[in-house]
């Protein structure tokens, strides 16, 4: 279909501002504010506004644009289309009813061979009018926006006086159609078509489907999030999974309700039924935009260190990896796990800072093919974002190909390559003067825990960590507080930036067994004493207030 929603011309027309823009952080791939701030006159134009006097390429260039159905999703994509006609743009590529995943985004602007894409998310946040909104820029590569772009992004939003719009009527976008807005083409696909044919070059969907129909029932919490319609069409229609494989499968304003971030405490409904139940031989979730994911077995959680590791060494099961890996990457909160498998595969092994945009160097040089952080994200060089369901669908494979429980492999993965108990205990809305305070002091500390003693062992190094990137020669720094010691434990501390209320504090807790060792503890049992050390040392209870973590994972 192919049509002009109104006869005449589009009007253009400039918008004054009174002020410059300035609540971007200088170094961000987008803006995650409240939706109310979004809801302001003229907040979201003049953002959009920085980015296209900034992104290379807009005058005749194709963008991509999508989010995750949070409220405010389709009122932005109206405004976002109607400036990109007023800039220049030759052809905006939309989904029905603006629905996109992130790692789906990526892969369309890759396809298309796009100049970037708009992302209307703010990831594992709540939504809803009282909840957060965000807008995300990714590059041509298909990932997030560099460094050097997005500080000019936010260098333009410093002098910003101005934004450029055209005079339209809203468009439906509710079905596959093209519009013609003058000299530039709306064009709304199907977004979850281009996904599937890419995750079926990858793995082998037969087998999937065989071994799942076999006396393995699985479950999917979307969270009411965007990965609903995704996992619907390929878990239930193409692997044949029963009706109702996937919960909370339609993507709403609010999420309805749900905190669409997938762990065990905001997907305590999916974790009862694996860790509790006696139906379901394998759960996953998925978080607002698509790019997390949690997986479970019967009675057993898999944290994402111990997931990246399990990929990683099995990663030939799967017929896109079946040849090997180039290399795999961390970010520096994960645990080392991986570390370990990729010293028998004998790949290389990068430890990155947190953000994806990291691994994309190392994925664009053809460094490394899989990429995983704590934080409950795992991907490849097949888009340049981490991918919930393809994780899932990784999961999958393996276990058809092995034809065990998601209990079985990790306990044959600790057999053979020992065990890193693993935990990150986040701490969130704390006071951001307590937590900046908490942080800055120990970070003075550091220096002075060189050689002694922390728990059972020494600490053997104690720093900020900083990263050479070995592709662009870029050093970043202050990427986290650690403490490393001589048994190979460790703790890290970061404050994290995605939250719109106070910070969050972060605390990482990892403790390496060899395969000889009790490798069924748990966790917390394991890691008690660097919990209580850490706790002791930077007087986390006592600044923040709180007896115990928000969030353990």
């Amino acid at each position: 279909m192919s049509s002009s929603i109104a006869n005449s011309q589009p009007r253009e027309y400039v918008v004054k501002l009174g002020s410059p823009f300035t609540d971007q952080k200088p170094g961000t791939s987008g803006l995650r504010k409240s939706s109310k701030q979004f809801e302001k006159p003229h907040y979201l134009e003049s953002f959009v506004e920085a980015i296209f006097r900034t992104l290379p390429g807009v005058q005749g260039g194709t963008l991509v644009l999508g989010g995750d159905g949070r409220y405010g999703n389709r009122r932005a994509i109206d405004v976002i289309i109607r400036m990109g006609a007023a800039h220049g743009l030759r052809k905006i590529i939309t989904t029905i009813d603006g629905i996109l995943s992130t790692p789906a985004a990526s892969n369309l602007i890759r396809k298309h061979n796009a100049i970037g894409g708009i992302i209307l998310s703010a990831s594992h946040n709540s939504g809803g009018p009282d909840g957060d909104f965000g807008v995300k820029l990714n590059g041509a590569n298909g990932g997030p926006a560099s460094e050097s772009l997005t500080n000019r992004i936010y260098e333009k939003t410093q002098v910003l006086d101005e934004y450029k719009i055209i005079d339209y009527p809203s468009i439906p976008i509710d079905s596959v159609a093209k519009y013609s807005l003058g000299s530039m083409t709306l064009e709304v696909i199907d977004g979850i078509v281009d996904y599937i044919e890419l995750m079926q070059k990858i793995f082998d969907f037969d087998q999937i489907s065989s071994f799942i129909s076999k006396d393995f029932p699985i479950a999917f919490d979307a969270l009411n999030a965007v990965t609903g319609p995704y996992a619907k069409r390929i878990l239930e229609n193409m692997l044949h999974a029963p009706e109702g494989t996937v919960r909370n499968s339609v993507p709403l304003e609010d999420f309805g309700g749900c905190h669409p971030d997938p762990n065990l405490t905001y997907a305590k409904e999916l974790a009862d039924l694996l860790l509790e139940g006696n139906v379901y031989s394998f759960g996953a979730a998925c978080d607002g935009d698509g790019d997390r994911n949690m997986i479970l077995g019967k009675a057993c959680f898999v944290n994402p260190s111990d997931s990246l590791a399990v990929l990683t060494a099995n990663s030939t099961c799967v017929p896109a990896y079946s040849s090997g890996l180039a290399g795999v990457a961390r970010s520096m909160p994960t645990s080392a796990a991986v570390d370990v498998v990729a010293n028998e595969l004998g790949i290389s092994c990068f430890e990155t800072p947190t953000g994806w945009k990291f691994f994309g160097n190392l994925l664009d040089t053809g460094q490394i093919t899989l990429c995983g952080e704590e934080s409950f994200g795992t991907g490849s060089d097949h888009v340049r974002e981490k991918d919930g369901l393809w994780a899932v669908l990784f999961w999958l494979q393996i276990l058809a190909k092995k034809k065990c429980s998601v209990q079985d492999l990790m306990s044959q993965h600790w057999n053979h390559f020992g065990r890193h108990y693993y935990s990150r205990h986040d701490y969130e809305e704390v006071s951001s003067q307590s937590a900046y305070e908490l942080y800055e002091r120990l970070e003075v500390m550091l220096p002075s825990l060189i050689g002694s003693s922390f728990g059972k062992s020494v600490v053997t190094q104690a720093d900020n960590f900083s990263y050479l990137d070995p592709v662009d020669s870029s050093l970043t720094k202050g990427q986290g507080l650690r403490i490393l010691l001589e048994d190979g434990s460790r703790v890290a501390l970061r404050l994290s930036g995605t939250g719109t209320k106070g910070a969050t504090l972060r605390v990482y807790l990892e403790r390496f067994v060899a395969s000889n060792g009790d490798l069924h503890l748990d966790p917390q049992r394991a890691l008690f004493d660097l919990i209580s050390n850490i706790d002791s040392l930077a007087e986390i209870s006592k600044r923040t207030g709180m007896t115990r973590p928000s969030v353990i994972t």
